[in-house]
């Protein structure tokens, strides 16, 4: 299975993406999670308000795979603990498709982009900078397969 982690921003600081690598090069092939960047649209006070927001969720839907699952990150989805990502993850790796996962941007993830959403999962009732959810998701992954996996790395 592989996850695409569909994400908007390309200006990224160096530490999210060391971040985000550290994480996503731990898990093995059938669990691969692959970062798509959306360029952040353009904002100016001669822009209409909510337009970026608008052509980054239409870019976000283009970049989603054919047949794949989508799932939107958003402060209003469902909060998941780490046992529950875990059985998400064997439900998504059993599931015999791959997943989308969307990251919007400065104004979180369009309205369009929810809609489209089989699931909405919800980090924290904490709103967090867009990038650095990169790295959050990637070592939630990772920390859910390695409890799949026995892998000592979850103490918990």
């Amino acid at each position: 299975m592989r996850i695409h982690l569909i994400a908007v921003g390309t200006r990224i600081p160096a530490w999210i993406t060391q971040g985000f690598s550290e994480y996503a090069t731990r898990l093995p092939r059938e669990c691969r999670l692959q970062l798509v960047e959306i360029p952040t649209g353009k904002r100016a006070k001669t822009v209409a308000p909510g337009r970026a927001q608008r052509e980054e969720g239409e870019k976000m839907l283009a970049a989603i795979p054919t047949g794949v699952g989508v799932v939107a990150l958003d402060e209003r989805g469902v909060l998941w603990n780490t046992q529950q990502l875990a059985e998400q993850l064997t439900r998504w790796l059993n599931g015999g498709r791959d997943i989308a996962l969307l990251i919007g941007g400065p104004e979180g993830l369009a309205p369009v982009c929810r809609q489209r959403a089989e699931t909405i999962w919800s980090l924290s009732n904490l709103t967090f900078p867009h990038a650095l959810v990169r790295i959050m998701v990637a070592e939630q992954i990772y920390r859910a397969w390695s409890i799949l996996s026995n892998h000592p790395y979850h103490r918990a």
